[in-house]
């Protein structure tokens, strides 16, 4: 539990450092009622290049700190756990990316989900979330789209693109890929109408029993405003902390998969840890080299321009 003597030295770190801490729904719920910002990847994306202070912490992964990083490079960054990582931000090899080059030519486009490493990013044509995948490619001139690196957020996309040709690359988030559809089925058993939101990068087999597919904070506006009052919730546990702050009084109940869903990486993001990255300013975030970096941040950027649209 918090204390208001932790959450006061919270502010007077910020305050000394002029920082503003960011955290993905994902890390865990006190870490979150520390945060100046809770959201997902392209909400957070988007805000950090926007905010003025000297200094951005992000309670997240690398990936998500990288971009930061990227967009405001002129700004500190600071990562509580450094070690923080995402398993499918590095499952793209280069060579996929230039076979599809050299197959397709000036008619492919290379979508990478942001959920990827830095230098992905800078292999690629446009970075996506899973919120705005669908938009972006739609929006694209080239029929080819090489979606990379997470192969079920891809096939969704396909299915709400059929006139792009989407050729899909091997990679996986192992923790939506492991929700099982058997305990889903004995979650709607138990709930009989309650809806099942689920994020795309859920496997095929749980995503066709989904009344509803969209981002981690799709999903948050979904239950906010629907009138049931049971939800069945196929995605990282660690949004349960907003879906009940945000339904706080509704009566709503959100019922997770047996088998609870939870990114061990996001996990060791801790209170602890937080504080000592604000007290001591460690975990920070280096530029990559300048090829890279200038790859990486026009995929970024030109999200954000297709994404504003």
């Amino acid at each position: 539990m918090l204390t208001d003597e932790l959450r006061a030295e919270v502010a007077r770190l910020k305050a000394e450092r002029d920082a503003v801490v960011l955290a993905h729904y994902y890390v865990p719920p006190e870490v979150q009622e520390l945060a100046d910002h809770v959201g997902d990847s392209f909400a957070l994306a988007k805000l950090a290049a926007t905010l003025t202070c000297r200094t951005l912490v992000f309670a997240g992964v690398s990936f998500m700190a990288e971009s930061a990083k990227l967009l405001s490079p002129e700004k500190t960054v600071l990562m509580p756990e450094p070690t923080a990582d995402c398993p499918m931000a590095h499952m793209v090899r280069r060579e996929t990316v230039d076979a599809a080059r050299e197959r397709y030519g000036d008619e492919l486009a290379v979508a990478c989900y942001v959920n990827s490493t830095v230098e992905v990013k800078s292999w690629s044509d446009v970075c996506v979330t899973s919120s705005n995948a669908v938009k972006i490619v739609r929006a694209l001139p080239q029929v080819n789209v090489l979606f990379v690196p997470d192969r079920h957020l891809g096939s969704f996309v396909a299915e709400q693109v059929p006139e792009k040709n989407v050729i899909l690359n091997d990679g996986f988030c192992p923790i939506h890929q492991d929700i099982s559809a058997d305990e889903v089925r004995a979650l709607k058993e138990a709930h009989p109408g309650a809806p099942v939101l689920a994020h795309p990068e859920c496997g095929p087999e749980a995503m066709a029993l989904a009344d509803f597919a969209g981002s981690t904070s799709q999903i948050i506006e979904v239950a906010v405003a629907g009138e049931a009052l049971d939800y069945i919730i196929l995605t990282v546990d660690g949004v349960r902390g907003e879906l009940e702050r945000r339904c706080g009084g509704t009566g709503k109940r959100f019922h997770f998969p047996p088998t609870r869903p939870v990114c061990p990486d996001m996990a060791r993001i801790t209170v602890e840890r937080l504080v000592a990255c604000l007290r001591e300013g460690t975990g920070a975030v280096d530029l990559p080299p300048a090829a890279v970096a200038e790859g990486a941040r026009r995929t970024l950027t030109r999200m954000l321009e297709l994404g504003a649209r």
